[in-house]
């Protein structure tokens, strides 16, 4: 068993006497001091039901470290749940929570000199921020997923989170009436869980399964299953074995395996924010990757499942017809990942692999390589004279991947909200919302409210959505986001004017204001930068801070 860097410390010599005394009076005993040290951070909450039941799994967690020779030592983090801050001025702390929940975290591991990590999350940015915190600690870590929400159920028909906000589209549109819209708000969420299609949540958890710093399977069972606990039990125990065999998360978090997360997004039909969030993870590990590099995979590599929200099924669907093991193996078959890269069991992935079939049962959910849902993958990067540094569109289930139309301009996401619901938006416009990003809002908020209601009110194949903000893991339609550089520092999308042609182009992966080049530059020469909406706080150092969303809106690029 390694010795912890503290307890090295400690018994070098008397003057380490008072660590001690501080150390029993939280149940250490003489020969706890001889072992690793683990932190667990506890994500744990009850104002969200994706980290709602996260508390058992932490103390199931540090039963399973005790048990494997360890000291666990347990501290909390925080999370936002962004369904219930949609399209609220408190969305724009979201983004900013992943940078919170990466600094917590590496300020206790490392202010408390501990020797390995587990880290607990369940709503969309614990993931990352945790990721992000094991990139710049480098002690062994492993992840634990809180679970996916098992599906709401009204009649015959399964629903998510999404199918609220959708049904409020349906309703300001005539489409349904006021007791089905209560009835799907009723039902779309039975319990505890992270939202339950391929939304960011379990984009991510996926993400890092593929990664290889979370147990096989663990990315897609339900919150509330025997299985989870289990399987945490199962984390404590791997976790300490990497302590003594020192796994590092740079042996871990490297190109190969980056590409192999990509990957397993494309091929699962991920999250928008998967590309935020990896080009982050990439940052803090100081791995070269970038925008174009999803591109570049996203060509290679087919969607292989029918997932919400383009598709038809659920998380736990994917998980009982093979989970995130059954999709690697397709793909690691097909030539499409790298299967020599380690994980935190010690095992290489195809190691990991080795036992799961080559196809599944036959099933719905995962198609086989030679029938994919899609030839190729679905998050493409759009680039043009509105977007140099590039632009994330989102085009599974896209019936129309061209549109041309007049820019429908609005400076915020509840301009935008109010003039869909009030019928003002029409088949064949270009919603463009600036200023909403990662500077401008700050915080990048979400547009789920106004795509969702888009596409409530059927105009989801009919109107294209361009955004310098983001887009929730349940949006699809012909939107297009991460618009960079955003409006607040200058770039194109400042420019536009209401009416001004706009072409988006998924085929040619293009994104092109159809003015003359010479009135672009005259509006750029007439351009002036707003005062920043906070000067204060949280916000205000973060929109200080905050690079581009097209390198991953990391808040450590240019400190020095």
């Amino acid at each position: 068993m390694s010795q912890n860097r503290r307890s090295q410390t400690i018994t070098a010599g008397v003057q380490r006497t008072p660590n001690r005394a501080l150390l029993r009076a939280v149940g250490f005993r003489d020969e706890d001091f001889e072992k690793p040290i683990v932190g667990v951070a506890n994500g744990y909450s009850n104002l969200t039901p994706c980290n709602a039941g996260i508390g058992i799994l932490a103390e199931a967690a540090m039963g399973a470290i005790r048990e494997a020779g360890g000291m666990p030592q347990v501290f909390g983090t925080i999370t936002i749940s962004d369904g219930i801050s949609m399209g609220t001025e408190g969305m724009k702390y979201s983004l900013v929570s992943r940078e919170v929940i990466a600094d917590a975290i590496e300020t206790v591991v490392a202010g408390q000199s501990m020797d390995g990590l587990l880290a607990t999350g369940g709503c969309d940015k614990n993931m990352p921020g945790a990721m992000l915190a094991i990139a710049r600690l480098n002690v062994p870590s492993i992840f634990v997923y809180g679970g996916t929400i098992k599906p709401g159920k009204l009649g015959n028909e399964d629903l998510t989170v999404v199918s609220a906000f959708e049904a409020v589209g349906s309703y300001s549109a005539g489409k349904i009436d006021a007791e089905r819209l209560q009835a799907v708000e009723k039902n779309a969420c039975p319990g505890f869980g992270s939202c339950g299609g391929m939304f960011t949540a379990n984009t991510m958890s996926s993400a890092i399964e593929a990664m290889g710093l979370s147990l096989p399977y663990t990315s897609t069972m339900a919150a509330e299953s025997v299985d989870k606990i289990e399987s945490t039990v199962r984390a404590g125990q791997v976790l300490l074995r990497a302590i003594e065999q020192q796994i590092l998360p740079q042996d871990l978090i490297t190109r190969k395996s980056l590409e192999n997360a990509i990957s397993v997004i494309m091929a699962v039909g991920g999250s928008t924010n998967a590309v935020l969030h990896l080009l982050a993870i990439a940052h803090a590990a100081a791995i070269p990757l970038t925008i174009d590099d999803f591109e570049t995979i996203r060509q290679r590599v087919p969607v292989l499942c029918d997932l919400k929200p383009s598709g038809r099924f659920v998380t736990t669907d994917l998980h009982a017809a093979g989970g995130i093991p059954q999709v690697m193996k397709i793909l690691l078959n097909a030539g499409l990942l790298h299967g020599d890269t380690p994980t935190i069991t010690g095992e290489t992935l195809a190691q990991t692999l080795v036992n799961v079939p080559d196809a599944p049962e036959p099933n719905d959910v995962i198609r086989p390589i030679a029938r994919p849902v899609y030839a190729q993958g679905h998050l493409a990067i759009l680039k043009g004279n509105l977007a140099p540094e590039g632009s994330v569109a989102k085009i599974s289930g896209v019936k129309r991947p061209q549109l041309e139309g007049p820019a429908r301009v609005f400076e915020s996401e509840e301009e935008c909200l109010e003039a869909i619901l009030a019928g003002k938006i029409q088949a064949g416009d270009v919603v463009v919302v600036r200023y909403e990003g990662p500077k401008g809002g700050p915080g990048m908020r979400e547009m789920l409210a106004p795509t969702s209601a888009i596409v409530g009110a059927g105009l989801g194949d009919q109107v294209g959505l361009i955004t310098d903000g983001r887009f929730s893991g349940g949006t699809y339609g012909l939107v297009v986001g991460h618009v960079a550089p955003e409006a607040a520092v200058g770039g194109p999308i400042a420019l536009v004017q209401e009416g001004d042609r706009i072409r988006i182009d998924a085929h040619t992966r293009s994104l092109e204001l159809l003015i003359a080049d010479e009135e672009l530059a005259a509006r750029r020469a007439q351009w002036q930068p707003r005062p920043p909406r906070y000067t204060k706080g949280i916000l205000g150092k973060y929109a200080k801070l905050v690079a581009s969303s097209s390198l991953g809106a990391v808040t450590d690029l240019d400190l020095f």
